[in-house]
């Protein structure tokens, strides 16, 4: 039975409260030094006050766990001004002009942010005054956060890398990976797309109150949330990490050119560690895999930007010498803003090439580079190397194909599966790398560019950077 099912049906096993003293991190780097935050608990309550604590201060943030004169912002939540000004008054606290009273949507807009967002109207809880002179000022209302409808597709949400629910998705990219090496589908794509329009979210979800009417959240699913908000972690995903099936399979492939099945085999016959693998006279490689473990350290390691760019100039050269008119775009994660990534990914395409001449260039191409590895001595050249192996995937498609080919090779896969799902279960069409086929007017769609596509579509057009669901 599925472990999250079987969590689903046995009574929560609480764990004690942690104050917001206990869980603080005194180590994590302060960025904001000028900025002195103290959250007030009343009406808040204590978990949920450690939760942005210990948050606030994983982003840089100073926060104290007790009030003192340092402190230059008080956050509150479910309080109004008046509430706030009794609380200190009760403390024998005077508040003076320069300390700010908050809503906690300040703090929600910072954590977003990733850095203190500027004060307005709406985030503070009173006009701005001598404090002391009163005890109940003129008070200014908070308007709501207004949140607006989610959409359940990926290709309808604007996503950018600004992830602010990282502590979430984390783990929901844990559980859907390793529900991908059991080969469960059904569970894998479930926290997959939970993980996904979180990523989407302008906020921080803090309580399960944030959770409402947000789309993709399975009763599993909102499991998992509720446990690392009132616990800080999930005790399933700590389950994972710790299981050797899972730490086999993310070891096993990690080595290029190795899938579930060859995973599952060597784990089946009681390999643990590549070391052991590499050393058994037994098994056979293929071409993929045996450089895969002769380029291990470099492949595993991620592929900067810098170093991304660096290949497509390596690319360029070597496609112009035998296409002077190619247009080679870089795709995948890097034209989505990434930094860096696993690999590094190109659309080929020229104007007048035939299909039968693409996969002659690429062969070409890949002799060419063959050749130059061979007269630099990098074929056999391991000990004190000072270059580094890089995976290079390069896609050739037609010309009149290239929008298609452009929009399915740059990503993110979540994007590209709900834009897949959409095209069909929303407009009765189908949509892949090379083609859009509407299937009420039985005809394929042209497109010169990405944006005709979404407008085929009727969707909004979401620019690259936007795409990493």
């Amino acid at each position: 039975m599925d472990p999250l099912r079987m969590a689903d049906l046995s009574p929560r096993k609480k764990r004690p409260r942690q104050t917001g003293a206990s869980m603080a991190s005194p180590s994590q780097d302060v960025k904001f030094q000028d900025l002195v935050i103290f959250i007030l608990e009343k009406k808040m309550g204590r978990s949920r006050r450690a939760f942005l604590m210990e948050l606030a201060r994983s982003k840089g943030f100073r926060v104290e766990s007790e009030l003192s004169d340092s402190v230059t912002h008080i956050v509150a939540e479910n309080n109004s001004d008046s509430d706030v000004l009794e609380w200190l008054q009760a403390q024998n606290i005077k508040a003076s002009a320069q300390l700010e009273l908050l809503d906690v949507c300040w703090l929600i807009e910072c954590m977003g942010a990733g850095k203190p967002v500027e004060v307005t109207g709406k985030h503070q809880l009173v006009v701005r005054k001598d404090y002391s002179a009163s005890a109940n000022p003129e008070p200014q209302k908070t308007p709501p956060l207004a949140v607006k409808k989610i959409s359940p597709y990926a290709c309808q949400r604007r996503t950018t890398l600004n992830n602010c629910n990282h502590i979430f998705t984390d783990a929901f990219e844990v559980l859907a990976e390793n529900y991908e090496f059991r080969e469960n589908e059904g569970s894998c794509l479930a926290f997959m797309r939970a993980a996904s329009v979180l990523k989407s979210l302008p906020f921080t979800i803090i309580s399960m109150k944030d959770t409402e009417n947000i789309p993709c959240l399975e009763d599993k699913v909102k499991y998992i949330i509720e446990e690392i908000i009132e616990d800080g972690e999930c005790s399933e995903v700590k389950a994972v990490l710790n299981d050797e099936r899972y730490q086999s399979f993310k070891l096993f492939t990690s080595v290029f050119g190795v899938g579930l099945k060859t995973a599952e085999k060597w784990f089946r016959m009681g390999f643990r560690t590549l070391s052991k693998i590499r050393s058994d006279k037994t098994l056979k490689f293929t071409q993929m895999q045996k450089a895969g473990f002769l380029y291990y350290e470099d492949l595993v390691s991620r592929v900067t930007r810098e170093e991304a760019e660096a290949v497509s100039v390596l690319v360029k050269e070597a496609v112009g010498a035998f296409l002077p008119d190619a247009f080679v775009t870089m795709t995948g994660g890097f034209r989505r803003g990434k930094k860096t990534g696993h690999d590094v990914d190109f659309l080929i395409t020229s104007p007048g090439i035939t299909e039968e001449e693409d996969q002659q260039i690429l062969l070409k191409v890949i002799n060419l580079w063959e050749r130059k590895r061979v007269d630099s001595g990098k074929a056999s050249q391991q000990e004190g190397k000072t270059w580094k192996a890089i995976r290079v995937d390069l896609v050739m498609c037609p010309y009149e194909r290239r929008a298609f080919a452009l929009l399915g090779w740059t990503g993110s896969r979540q994007f590209e599966r709900d834009l897949r799902r959409y095209a069909t279960h929303e407009r009765k069409m189908v949509l892949d790398n090379h083609a859009l086929y509407d299937k009420t007017k039985r005809m394929f769609l042209k497109a010169e560019s990405e944006e005709e596509i979404f407008a085929h579509l009727g969707l909004d057009y979401i620019e690259p950077w936007e795409r990493n669901a």
